[in-house]
């Protein structure tokens, strides 16, 4: 059984509000606006904890340390920003894009991550 905390309902509410894949450090920004002196133990803590129960899922991206985004989407891919770094979800797939492997393989997944700029970083500087 798990425990319901103040800290563990911030750390839900940072990934709901941000409606984004998150790192930890992330999350640990926008949860200890909510929970004064969270430290990143128990953000660590409680994603663990929240993986395990299936709420949350990770998200990979090559090179980079993981992120985290709320389980049971529909199927979808990611953008991530040169810029900021941050990560969004990018909600659809490319139609046939299975077609792209060698005849006689067999696809059972894929992941597609672009790379490029956000829209606040790819705005032009006001003058």
């Amino acid at each position: 059984m798990t425990r319901n905390t103040r800290q563990k309902a911030a750390i839900r509410e940072a990934f709901e509000h941000a409606d984004r894949p998150l790192s930890t450090d992330e999350v640990l920004a926008i949860a200890q606006t909510a929970v004064d002196g969270l430290g990143i133990a128990t953000v660590y803590r409680n994603i663990k904890a929240l993986v395990d129960e299936q709420w949350l899922m990770v998200v990979e991206l090559p090179g980079e340390a993981p992120r985290y985004e709320i389980s049971g989407k529909a199927h979808h891919h990611h953008f991530r920003c040169d810029k900021c770094g941050r990560v969004f979800e990018l909600h659809g797939c490319v139609p046939a894009i299975e077609a792209l492997a060698a005849p006689g393989f067999l696809v059972r997944t894929h992941e597609v991550v672009l790379y490029g700029l956000c829209v606040e970083c790819g705005q032009p500087p006001a003058a």
